[in-house]
């Protein structure tokens, strides 16, 4: 075969590598890959608010709306203990072994599930980017949370 006809070749397999692809029962959400078509059984969902001692605006913020989510759209999981919701100080010394578990650097919110699998950290950098709209933050939260719960 001619050069030219080995890139049209390598092409063409690059679009049916790509199209097959897409095709698939996932979707990307952020960083993290979800699997639409099966899920998993939810046993407990901690939702953390890491921060340190002095906390700038952003992070408070991150804090204060993640805990007004919680309340406002997930108030039974929160009494059932389904739900975990906590601010953690990851400067104090009781608080280590958590931030540790976490793999804490620094200011974060988590997400911590359990499930029939073990248990499976994630950070959600992507609140950080929803802070100017209260809105936005409570809306794309409450949605990521309901996923997590749905075991997707």
């Amino acid at each position: 075969m001619k050069r030219s006809s080995y890139l049209v070749f390598g092409i063409f397999m690059i679009g049916i590598l790509f199209i097959s692809g897409c095709a698939t029962n996932s979707q990307v959400t952020g960083n993290t890959v979800i699997d639409t078509k099966h899920s998993v059984n939810i046993d407990k969902l901690e939702i953390y608010h890491f921060h340190a001692t002095n906390q700038c605006y952003s992070c408070k913020t991150v804090g204060a709306y993640a805990e007004e989510t919680v309340n406002t759209y997930f108030a039974d999981e929160l009494k059932s203990g389904k739900i975990v919701f906590g601010h953690i100080n990851f400067d104090l010394a009781e608080n280590k072994e958590l931030a540790s578990k976490y793999a804490v650097t620094g200011a974060s919110l988590w997400l911590g599930i359990y499930d029939n699998n073990g248990f499976h950290p994630e950070q959600n950098v992507n609140v950080w980017y929803k802070i100017s709209d209260k809105e936005v933050y409570l809306n794309y939260l409450k949605g990521i949370i309901e996923q997590k719960l749905a075991g997707k």
